[in-house]
């Protein structure tokens, strides 16, 4: 049986992804100076966590990325939380997620008329737990076996949890993509996306060919697409290029600001990209990606822009959201290096700390 993504593919020529979690938490007012990150929100504030899954729904977005990247058995526990307690936030996670898609298909005048979103459980990289910017590096020095250990119990607290598929996500290396997609393997009914960092507009952030990458799931029949995620949006483009000559699967892109993180400092350095990511997303479309959306430093109107730059040329965008305007839109910038910036959508509410 195809998998909810495939079904929903089937159907659309583009699904609209969410933007970041993390930093979007941050605007709103959340602490997240702490190892666990967006995490850190399902202990103290669930409910800001719903509030801007809701808000990407409004914007739009198909698909939304669950807080659980950085929810880790071995984060929890240097918190002193226990296996049963934190495979508990892994779930409420994904429930939280749930319970925006509900809210927002009560709110949505014709709801019984739109594709639910999907839930993606966010799956981060080794690095991520280790919260010193090491998904943006790679070289672990770890065995696959190592890996395995690592990712399985999650993999499958996750895969239980009512997730429509798994976002494996922030990727440094094709050792820890292989990894992960011998482990979906031995889960029943459990599809996912591969996702990369990269450094460059050929590699990975530990110095690989992404054509090396694709091609190497390729034959991953749980793999359900393979992409680039948290990378430089003037870099995606040539990503997906070398993806797409070495896999059949779909592409998938959703690229941070532009900016730097700088793991020593905990901070965000260099300014985003003179070019907001509506402007970018007709490449990425021919270049084959099918899942569009933003990550680190993006927001709702960055989504609500997409969404209304990508339903003019592909026909309408698989309604999880509400129904755009025409023309690329937004405040994430000009539509180009020069172009004018249309409204946001009809519907989309901005949330007050939003760029």
């Amino acid at each position: 049986m195809p998998s909810a993504l495939a079904r929903r593919l089937a159907s659309a020529p583009v699904l609209i992804l969410d933007g970041a979690l993390a930093t979007e938490l941050e605007r709103r007012g959340a602490d997240l100076a702490d190892p666990l990150w967006s995490a850190r929100c399902l202990i103290e504030e669930p409910d800001l966590i719903r509030a801007v899954h809701l808000d990407y729904l409004r914007a739009g977005a198909d698909i939304l990325t669950t807080a659980t990247y950085q929810a880790t058995f071995e984060g929890f526990a240097r918190r002193g939380i226990g296996r049963p307690a934190a495979a508990r936030l892994m779930r409420a996670a994904v429930a939280l997620a749930c319970a925006a898609r509900d809210e927002y298909r009560a709110e949505c005048a014709r709801a019984e008329d739109r594709a639910p979103a999907l839930i993606a459980a966010s799956v981060g990289p080794y690095g991520a737990m280790l919260a010193d910017g090491s998904e943006y590096r790679g070289h672990y020095g770890l065995t696959d076996q190592a890996l395995a250990a690592f990712h399985r119990p999650r993999l499958e607290v996750l895969a239980e949890s009512g997730a429509d598929l798994i976002a494996c996500e922030t990727l440094p290396s094709r050792q820890e993509a292989e990894v992960l997609a011998r482990l979906l393997e031995g889960l029943p009914h459990v599809t996912a996306w591969m996702s990369f960092a990269c450094r460059d507009e050929a590699h990975n952030a530990q110095g690989e060919d992404v054509a090396h990458c694709a091609q190497a799931l390729d034959g991953c029949a749980r793999v359900a697409a393979v992409g680039v995620n948290c990378t430089r949006p003037e870099l995606v483009g040539d990503l997906l290029e070398r993806m797409r000559s070495a896999t059949q699967k779909p592409l998938l892109a959703y690229p941070n600001s532009g900016e730097r993180y700088d793991a020593a400092d905990k901070c965000w350095r260099e300014g985003p990209s003179t070019r907001s990511l509506a402007s970018w997303a007709p490449q990425w479309r021919r270049a084959g990606a099918r899942l569009i959306g933003g990550c680190c430093r993006t927001g709702p109107a960055e989504i609500a822009a997409l969404r209304a730059a990508l339903a003019p040329a592909d026909g309408p965008v698989s309604p999880a959201g509400p129904t755009s305007t025409a023309g690329t839109a937004g405040t994430a910038g000009p539509t180009g290096p020069t172009g004018p910036a249309s409204p946001p959508p009809a519907g989309y509410t901005r949330p007050a700390s939003a760029r």
